[in-house]
């Protein structure tokens, strides 16, 4: 994978070696690298260039190097499209072929070095697009489509293939999509539609069908990226070009793999920073990687739950089904920002709205209350006996009269209102034709969101097909879940970008002196004692309990009256990873005989097992707080993560965790408190005080750091328990793992 050359390098050497050995960091646009003023403090970038694909898209030139109009030839389908598009956008074709003259009456070159003008994008109808990379070069193409197949999709050989390939695009200065791509990119778009458009991703080309189809229902799409196999361009290359287009109000995405972590997480912030959303189906849910991991920390972190927790980190909306893609796509490109966030459930049957509200509320969309004053002036048209506090039933009857635009208006003139939902589960004309009429109306004089759930298993009633369709300012759904989820996506969205801070623009450059001091720690591929974990978490600036290392019973005893009684004492060596299972912890020990006894049984013990030592700990014991986790691991896209989760001997059974890829800020740190089940115990239960969570952040900022500066050199690291003490007193590491790289 590009941008694994420098993986295994720290900071200042890193940087170094770039330097002097040619060497490339992740991978930006057009194959330049980054200048080292661009990389952050682990040696990856923080910037990536826009690729502009305009020529790509909107091609004055195009060559069809194997084009074809010989019956029965699959090519020859292919051409007949490309001509076709070709004539839609305005662009020149030129056939290539060595031994045709004309293909469907178009003069044909036998070369590229014979073609009548430098073209600006070359489609290869060829079996393998290797050989002509050069040639394209030479005639200084800019862009090239390569359909063909057999390639990193078969397996090892294939992805040899394509890696040569890729080395090739990388050397010709072209930008190449494909390899096992399509025809997508060259679809015919209607051009009678306005407002902002959708632009679609993906790297299965029929996964799109869906999207591409919102348009025989009035939803706008402007562009096709199928990305294929991504030997060149990938999905992040055209987020971050379809961000910068004004007429795109929302990104369609069907991912099947990453191709590089930091390329994807600086293509969605560009997409953050400009308030444009990503809507993305992110196959893969169910993996949970191949990684034997030593700490607690590594088997909470799957490959999914990191890629999840970055979409999230970086605004992504990922979403499960095409449906849903199709919904949440549509609705965020053609929604405006919300006036407020109140949502009301508008309903002609008080099951209906009653059903929808319990569906709303569990999926977390606010839905307050009307006002005592709101609800007088709504039963001005609706009988007392109905409910109107929110959802609204009106009972049917008023819709089918003047009533009915009363209501709706009324509703969305309530400044706590933001959004309208009026869910209709089947046809009921003519007074379901007045009520969508009435709904359109409505829409159309505001600037708040009205949706429509038309819940008919036919859709062909004019209501739905005309009225409603018929109108790009009412989002109309077909399921109460749809509705839902792209309603929660829209409310999400717009409030995560309206507090976004890029996280690259504050993360840090050049090395902390923690850094410097923790070099003579490390042990290339092998796991660190306590004590030396300990010491590079104090390096930090993490706190851990008085503790003095000893290799004598006597010793021992001396430092206990040092350390303080009651005293923890723990066996210390590079093997040990789990030291309780072994009985290689004693705590509560409040007497010089039972801190001699504790030693011998601990070093008896390890003998048995076979376990070598370099010393026992005796530590100050810590007993009043809440315990949590706190760790690193190294992701193969994303590379080092951090995880912030519920600690002790039940950390791996109760799995209650949040992950994030550096760099990120305190917002993002506190985040990851807010998506544990168990936060309320950091609140305090059963009288329990409320711990210091400002400690916990601060530690998860710490153990962030690390993770940049020393997180190609640490393959897991696992603060656990950390014990977070009553508010205002911090936050104790009592045990630490280190595992090098």
């Amino acid at each position: 994978m590009l941008g694994s050359t420098h993986g295994t390098l720290t900071t200042d050497s890193r940087r170094a070696r770039v330097i002097a050995c040619g060497e490339q960091p992740s991978p930006v646009v057009h194959g330049r690298p980054a200048d080292v003023d661009d990389l952050d403090v682990s040696g990856r970038p923080l910037y990536a260039d826009v690729p502009d694909l305009d020529r790509f898209f909107r091609p004055e030139s195009v060559a069809v190097v194997g084009a074809s109009d010989a019956e029965g030839r699959p090519n020859t389908g292919i051409t007949r499209q490309l001509i076709a598009w070709a004539e839609r956008v305005g662009a020149r074709l030129h056939p290539v072929h060595p031994t045709r003259q004309s293909v469907f009456g178009i003069p044909c070159s036998p070369s590229l070095a014979d073609l009548p003008e430098q073209v600006d994008l070359a489609v290869l109808l060829v079996g393998d697009p290797l050989p002509v990379i050069g040639e394209l070069a030479e005639a200084k193409v800019k862009f090239a489509v390569a359909f063909a197949s057999g390639f990193a999709e078969t397996g090892a050989e294939g992805a040899a293939a394509q890696a040569r390939l890729a080395a090739a695009v990388r050397r010709s200065g072209l930008r190449l999509l494909g390899p096992n791509t399509n025809l997508n990119a060259f679809e015919k778009f209607r051009d009678d539609l306005d407002g902002p458009a959708i632009a679609l991703i993906t790297q299965s080309g029929h996964q799109g069908r869906p999207v591409f189809a919102m348009q025989e229902l009035g939803v706008r799409l402007s562009h096709w990226a199928p990305t294929g196999n991504e030997a060149d361009l990938e999905t992040a290359d055209f987020i971050s070009y379809f961000s910068e287009q004004p007429e795109i109000g929302a990104i369609a995405c069907y991912v099947e793999g990453l191709k590089d972590g930091r390329s994807f997480l600086l293509a969605a912030d560009r997409a953050a920073r400009r308030k444009v959303p990503v809507v993305a189906v992110k196959v893969g849910r169910t993996e949970t990687g191949a990684r034997t991991a030593a700490s607690h920390t590594g088997k909470l972190t799957g490959a999914d739950t990191v890629v999840d927790a970055a979409m999230r980190q970086y605004g992504v909306i990922r979403v499960d089904g095409l449906d849903e893609l199709q919904d949440t796509a549509a609705l965020l490109a053609r929604a405006g920002a919300p006036r407020a966030e109140g949502v009301v459930v508008y309903s002609i049957s008080g099951g209906t709205g009653a059903h929808f509200a319990d569906l709303a509320t569990a999926a977390g969309l606010p839905l307050p209350g009307l006002s005592a004053a709101k609800q007088a002036e709504l039963h001005q048209w609706i009988p007392e006996y109905l409910s109107v506090t929110n959802p609204v039933d009106n009972g049917g009857h008023p819709v089918g009269d003047w009533r009915g635009r009363k209501i709706i208006d009324a509703i969305l003139a309530d400044p706590e209102v933001g959004v309208l939902i009026c869910p209709i589960t089947g046809p009921f004309p003519p007074m379901s034709d007045k009520l969508a009429q009435d709904l359109v109306d409505a829409a159309e004089q505001t600037d708040k969101l009205v949706c429509v759930v038309w819940g008919s298993p036919v859709g062909t009633e004019a209501a739905y097909r005309e009225t409603l369709l018929g109108s790009s300012k009412v989002a109309t759904f077909r399921t109460f879940a749809n509705c839902i989820t792209a309603v929660r996506a829209y409310l999400d969205h717009h409030r995560f970008v309206a507090a976004y801070r890029s996280p690259f623009d504050e993360a840090p450059r050049t090395p902390s002196p923690s850094f410097r001091k923790t070099q003579a720690l490390m042990r290339p591929g092998q796991q660190l004692s306590e004590h030396a974990a300990k010491q590079l978490l104090r390096a930090y600036g993490i706190r851990v309990p008085r503790e003095q290392l000893v290799t004598s019973a006597a010793a021992a005893v001396r430092a206990a009256s040092l350390v303080g009684y009651p005293v923890v004492m723990k066996a210390s060596g590079a093997q040990i990873a789990h030291k309780t299972e072994l009985g290689l912890v004693k705590i509560g020990l409040t007497s010089a005989s039972q801190v001699r006894d504790a030693y011998r049984e601990l070093t008896d013990i390890a003998r048995y097992e076979g376990i070598s030592l370099d010393g026992v700990l005796v530590c100050q014991m810590v007993e009043r707080g809440v315990e949590m986790v706190v760790g690193v691991t190294h992701d193969q896209l994303f590379g080092p993560t951090v995880t912030v989760g519920l600690g002790g001997v039940l950390v791996e059974v109760l799995r209650d965790a949040a992950v994030r890829v550096p760099p990120f800020g305190e917002d993002q740190a506190r985040g990851m408190l807010g998506e544990l089940r168990g936060r309320a115990l950091l609140e305090g239960v059963r009288g329990g005080p409320p711990v210091d969570v400002d400690a916990l952040v601060e530690v998860v900022l710490r153990v962030q750091r690390m993770a940049l500066e020393l997180g190609d050199d640490i393959a897991e690291l696992d603060i656990n328990p950390l014990m977070v003490l009553p508010r205002g007193q911090g936050a104790v590491a009592l045990d630490a793992l280190v595992v090098c790289r």
